[in-house]
């Protein structure tokens, strides 16, 4: 070639080694960027596996104190909470009592992990007997009967020591009910990170599982279409105006265009849920030999970080931070 044709730019010259690479990512995933989501169960002795998510584990809650020590060991810096309730109702009471599951694990977590910033799922469908996300009234979620039964776990959530309230049902005003709610009860500075955008997904398979839930009907009442992008940006931005600190985008990589367009409408720090059937597609993909899992872990993790992220809720967080 003469000179006045050679390429003056060569986009492969800053790939050519791996210490290169490294100098000019863009983005990374770090213990500070990752969420645990966990099942603590009432009533057993001993790790129950999630077959559905191998790897994964209903753990007792008589052995929290072990499991956290664990998780410390490993880097985790901050848990989901969810618990497996063998005492369900119609209204999920249990989870808004001051002696039920979710005061309890959520006490004795922060008792054994003091430096781990706990965060209460505040929601129904593990404590109901119906597996809705809150009070069922002639075949429909009711609202603001739920509304009002979700500020009452809350604040017990935040007396319990919860260091984030992170409410999933998709409720109309959940995010302002539960500010004044909280705030009314002393609880100024707990934070709220909203599951602003959840679609009624089928890759939360697995959860049900892991979760005990077993759903009578849908949840497309509440939750969003998966059709639906603009409609996604109100909720977030609704949210957002009723005081939310955080908001989130649940799934995770079906829903990359909706993350994104959202990190370009709000400053607000942005959390993104790497669900359980996107955890069960790596896993078991790569236990049938087609693709490298833990290539595969890290490409998902960072590509939620390229696409807007700032924190992900991944059940490959103590995997992924022991092969970091």
């Amino acid at each position: 070639m003469s000179s006045s044709t050679y390429p003056m730019t060569r986009m492969r010259r800053l790939r050519r080694t791996a210490g290169l690479r490294d100098l000019v990512r863009e983005n990374s995933v770090t213990a500070d960027d990752l969420i645990y989501p966990m099942f603590f169960e009432e009533g057993i002795d001993a790790d129950t596996p999630i077959t559905a998510m191998p790897g994964i584990m209903r753990h007792p809650e008589s052995q929290i104190a072990r499991v956290m020590d664990g998780l410390s060991e490993d880097g985790v810096k901050a848990v989901m909470l969810f618990g497996v309730s063998h005492n369900k109702d119609a209204t999920g009471s249990d989870s808004f009592s001051r002696d039920g599951l979710l005061a309890r694990m959520t006490r004795d977590v922060k008792k054994a992990a003091p430096h781990m910033v706990v965060m209460a799922d505040a929601c129904f469908c593990e404590y109901t007997d119906h597996g809705h996300c809150g009070v069922v009234e002639n075949g429909d979620v009711h609202n603001d009967q739920t509304l009002d039964n979700l500020v009452a776990q809350a604040i017990v959530a935040a007396d319990a020591g919860a260091d984030v309230i992170a409410p999933s049902g998709m409720m109309d005003g959940m995010v302002q009910a539960l500010r004044h709610g909280l705030d009314a009860a002393g609880h100024t500075q707990v934070p709220i990170l909203s599951y602003s955008s959840k679609f009624a997904s089928t890759f939360y398979g697995p959860f049900r599982e892991a979760a005990g839930s077993e759903l009578k009907g849908d949840r497309k009442a509440y939750q969003m279409d998966p059709a639906n992008g603009r409609e996604s940006m109100r909720e977030s931005l609704l949210d957002e105006a009723e005081g939310a600190d955080m908001l989130m985008v649940k799934p995770g990589m079906p829903y990359m265009d909706v993350l994104a367009r959202l990190r370009d409408r709000t400053d607000l720090p942005l959390a993104v849920y790497q669900v359980s059937g996107e955890y069960a597609m790596i896993r078991f993909a790569a236990q049938a030999g087609a693709l490298d899992e833990s290539s595969a872990i890290h490409e998902s993790l960072v590509s939620f970080k390229r696409a807007g992220a700032d924190l992900i809720l991944s059940y490959f967080t103590p995997e992924y931070l022991r092969r970091s």
